[in-house]
């Protein structure tokens, strides 16, 4: 099976980008050890939160900034460090001879020996004495190998064991949106912390003979009224004919609906459903989602709903586990999340347990 850290490295098979382009690389720890920095959120504000840098978090931002010096085409335009991984973006400004996946693993094979270095003295080194620990590091890593031994050497944990997620950015216009993301980082891992019911996965809630995950307010599931948000295909279809009346008056319908308390469920599939959503976010009204696709570790809705998710507005609910290799909404996907929403619809209300 495909992982996660595979699905954006390739754009065809076989394939090795090697162009100028701009690229997303995230480096993570994956035993999520909190050993590159410290999350500090000042006044309990999630808004004020930023990330301390341990040793071994400089050790690899001075690894990344010592990746133009190898490869002069790169171009480190960014970086948010975080307690348990790095995002990065890399921009290639010419064509490379061996492609930006070569560079990667070049920058991938220099910090597992800053992590072996690390793993070396980290069990009698003092984390609190920052620059004894930091001198320590540049120290070691350089002559390691020759004395501990290959055996000795390669038995130390590496602690980046994973090679660095690639993800492409197929046109500049997402940089923007890429770089608010990264930086969001520290804000969301405070909300995170600061507020867990509402970011955290729940398992096992049982809704008209359903099994679903969710992540959000299942408070939600105790409204008095709901109702669905459903554009029918004919109703698209006699917009594109002239004849958008139908279309906007349900749209309209739905809004005035959320401002008098009932609670709207959807899948928001259609552009038009994506509308209805963008103005229930607005006017912070509540609402549930059905998603096409489970929940991973560690996973954060994306940025429209994140504030709302955390601030106990909106619940997501799957009834299926997660998939990494699942990237696209079926027409079966469809039929099925828009009668879930019906179901739920037909609950007036969910006794709580």
């Amino acid at each position: 099976m495909t992982n996660e850290h595979d699905i954006w490295q390739w754009q065809e098979p076989d394939t090795a980008w090697k162009g100028a382009g701009l690229y997303h690389i995230t480096l993570t720890i994956p035993s999520r050890e909190p050993l590159l920095g410290t999350l500090v959120i000042p006044d309990a504000d999630a808004t004020k939160a930023k990330v301390e840098i341990l040793p071994l978090g400089r050790m690899l931002i001075n690894a990344l900034w010592d990746v133009p010096n190898k490869h002069p085409e790169i171009q480190i335009l960014h970086y948010c460090l975080m307690p348990d991984h790095l995002h990065t973006v890399w921009y290639v400004r010419r064509e490379m001879k061996r492609g930006i996946r070569s560079a990667v693993q070049g920058f991938w094979q220099g910090i597992k020996q800053i992590g072996r270095a690390y793993s070396s003295i980290a069990p009698t080194a003092s984390r609190e004495n920052y620059e004894e620990l930091l001198r320590s590091l540049q120290t070691l890593t350089p002559q390691l190998r020759g004395q501990l031994g290959d055996a000795a050497y390669y038995a130390l944990p590496p602690i980046f064991t994973e090679m660095p997620f690639i993800r492409p950015m197929g046109q500049r216009r997402q940089l923007p949106a890429t770089l608010r993301y990264i930086d969001m980082n520290p804000q969301r891992l405070a909300t995170k912390r600061l507020m867990p019911g509402f970011l955290r996965v729940q398992e096992g809630i049982e809704l008209a003979g359903r099994t679903y995950s969710g992540v959000g307010n299942i408070a939600l599931l105790q409204a008095e009224h709901y109702a669905p948000v459903h554009v029918r295909r004919m109703m698209v279809e006699a917009a594109e004919h002239g004849e958008p009346q139908q279309m906007r008056d349900y749209m309209n319908g739905c809004v005035l609906a959320a401002r008098q308390g009932t609670v709207m469920v959807s899948p928001f599939i259609s552009p038009q459903e994506k509308q209805v959503m963008e103005v229930l976010l607005k006017e912070e009204r509540p609402f549930i989602c059905i998603a096409n696709n489970g929940f991973r570790d560690y996973y954060k809705p994306q940025d429209g709903l994140f504030d709302a998710v955390a601030a106990g507005r909106v619940l997501i609910l799957s009834p299926w586990d997660y998939d990494a290799d699942k990237h696209h909404v079926t027409r079966a996907d469809c039929v099925a999340m828009n009668q879930m929403a019906e179901e739920i619809c037909s609950l007036s209300s969910i006794e709580p347990d």
